[in-house]
């Protein structure tokens, strides 16, 4: 016999942003969270921190044994692989498991360990619970997309969800997938000593980030790794511990494989269709500007409901989706206008806004400018040949339609412009509205939005 409803004000399925819903408005309600993996969500667990923990470790090792052109003799004398994972999960799980362990101790919540799906109109199955709730929101992420390889399910292959945690370094690595992910740790194993190849369907690697910076991104990795470009895997196969990815023309072998070709959100896995909630062509749960589902009283925020998938719109969401809930009187829509993104990859990328090759498929005017780091002090003293930023603005209002940077901290340099951009500066206030630190690396982006004035 099932057990009879368990009936909440709030259900909150997914504890990463969706952690952050319970404001002190929610200090009287009966609430319940559900979480099938450890609290904090990708982000905190198996995404944006322990990856950027191992980033920093990795730009280290890059750096080491490549500064001779400055008259500084270096070398990367070792790699502890287990001391730097330890120095990241030793520091991040104990704080999902406080995390659990707080919410726990609160006398008004209620936490639920597992799977959850629909079994009913807002009725939630979650390991032998029944839940009912008010208000339900649907902050369950997303995972890695598995294409449907030929041999795939018969290897032992990783995802972002475990390549992090491997107990010891492989010699080598094949990574299926060019996007930002596997720009992301193809940088960090490499940088570690581990023979990285990349096999990637696409003839350019981060393709998605403006044409100019696809293509120099593309000719710096591949210097340091072996990139298999424009090649679809056609199949993958194992023998002892080695793992072969096959393309059309060419086989890649390594001890280790990773496949980075995408996440998909998780909508499909709660059933959200026996609850009368829509999702789109792509999967994504369809919500309405204020982040309501096509189901009263549901709501979506994060990754679950957008494309982009960033932990800086799903903290936006969880906003807007708990000023909503407390006040539904007052609804209030994220703001999405302008987002930025950053690929921490070495070099780093950084962008904000259209892309030229968007504007120029759209047939809307614009202007260019590309500027390198070597042209300003600092970048000619870093002796940097390779990065630059890039603004492209509306000739008539000589707004800031979007911003692209390469280059060591290409996403503290986006930042002002992000700024700039939200708030309605043109070009020319951003170039002359303000004084730049001399000599700092900033002048790079004064000099290309000075490149814009007429």
């Amino acid at each position: 016999m099932s057990r009879s409803p368990e009936h909440f004000d709030l259900i909150v399925v997914g504890t990463g942003s969706g952690n952050s819903v319970l404001t002190p408005d929610f200090d009287d309600w009966h609430v319940a969270l559900v979480e099938r993996d450890a609290f904090g969500g990708t982000c905190l667990n198996r995404g944006c921190i322990p990856s950027k923990m191992l980033v920093y470790a990795a730009d280290m090792a890059q750096v080491a044994g490549r500064t001779a052109h400055l008259g500084v003799d270096t070398s990367l004398d070792g790699v502890r692989w287990p001391e730097i994972a330890d120095r990241v999960f030793g520091r991040i799980d104990p704080i999902a498991q406080s995390g659990e362990d707080y919410r726990h101790g609160l006398d008004n919540v209620t936490v639920f360990k597992g799977d959850a799906h629909f079994v009913g109109h807002k009725v939630l199955a979650v390991n032998g619970h029944r839940l009912t709730g008010e208000h339900i929101v649907l902050g369950a992420g997303a995972r890695p997309f598995i294409p449907p390889i030929p041999g795939l399910g018969e290897v032992a292959y990783h995802t972002s969800d475990t390549v992090m945690r491997l107990e010891e370094l492989p010699q080598r690595m094949v990574i299926v997938g060019g996007g930002y992910i596997a720009a992301e740790l193809g940088h960090v194993f490499d940088a570690l000593g581990v023979s990285v190849a990349i096999v990637n369907r696409s003839e350019r690697l981060l393709r998605a980030e403006d044409e100019d910076v696809s293509a120099a991104f593309t000719d710096i990795v591949a210097q340091r790794m072996d990139c298999v470009l424009g090649a679809p895997v056609v199949g993958v196969s194992q023998s002892g511990s080695e793992i072969t990815v096959r393309t059309e023309n060419r086989a890649v072998a390594g001890d280790a494989l990773l496949v980075a070709t995408g996440r998909v959100p998780n909508g499909d896995q709660l059933d959200a269709a026996r609850s009368g909630i829509a999702l789109d062509g792509a999967g994504y749960v369809v919500t309405d500007e204020f982040l309501r589902t096509t189901a009263d009283g549901v709501w979506a925020l994060g990754d679950i409901c957008h494309a982009a998938q960033l932990k800086h719109t799903a903290n936006e969401d969880a906003r807007a989706v708990a000023h909503n809930i407390a006040h539904p009187d007052d609804l209030r829509a994220p703001d999405h206008s302008g987002v930025p993104h950053a690929v921490f990859a070495y070099p780093q990328v950084a962008a904000v806004g259209a892309t030229e090759q968007a504007l120029r498929a759209a047939g809307r005017p614009y202007l260019k400018a590309v500027r390198p780091y070597g042209d300003t002090a600092y970048g000619w003293a870093m002796e940097d040949t390779t990065s630059f930023a890039k603004v492209l603005a509306d000739p008539e209002t000589r707004l800031l339609l979007g911003a692209h940077i390469m280059g060591p901290q290409a996403p503290t340099l986006l930042q002002q412009l992000v700024l700039g951009m939200q708030f309605g500066l043109t070009t020319d206030e951003m170039a002359r509205g303000q004084l730049y630190i001399h000599p700092a690396l900033t002048e790079v982006v004064e000099q290309a939005l000075l490149e814009l004035q007429p």
